[in-house]
């Protein structure tokens, strides 16, 4: 049996932790042919919509899709955004929430996954942190941040 997915449950809590401390949940989409949004309002293949209870009729999240009617430019249409299209989830007001990694086309994915590294370098020895023959060289920290799927 395979892992289910924790966005969908993250998306409803942060949308849950909006409405209760009187914030805007926004909801950031990657825009691909399965997702149902006006596209007089989507740039460079993404769009960012408003899902609070005033900006919303009949919301529904469930664990495949994002479900809504709501008024763009003063006529009422229907948006539904399937999970895996949700690139973030956010506090309009406060900027906090979610960015989620988005799947990357194969056939890119593949290229950069076989594209040629540069090898790290690290400092020889007497050449210290200040020493300009190193400046460049030294090998990066990793991140401390962490990828939610």
């Amino acid at each position: 049996m395979s892992e289910q997915s924790a966005k969908p449950y993250l998306v409803r809590a942060i949308c849950e932790w909006c409405a209760d401390n009187g914030l805007t949940p926004f909801l950031a989409v990657k825009v691909d042919a399965r997702t149902r949004v006006p596209t007089a309002f989507v740039k460079n293949g993404e769009i960012v919509l408003n899902i609070s209870t005033t900006a919303t009729r009949r919301l529904t999240i469930d664990n495949d899709w994002v479900q809504f009617n709501a008024r763009f430019a003063g006529a009422s249409q229907e948006v539904s955004v399937p999970m895996a299209a949700v690139s973030g989830v956010f506090a309009k007001e406060t900027g906090y929430g979610f960015a989620f990694a988005m799947p990357k086309d194969p056939a890119a994915a593949l290229t950069e996954a076989t594209a040629p590294q540069p090898p790290d370098v690290e400092p020889t020895a007497g050449e210290g942190p200040g020493d300009r023959k190193s400046e460049g060289r030294r090998k990066a920290r990793p991140s401390h941040l962490q990828v939610i799927k």
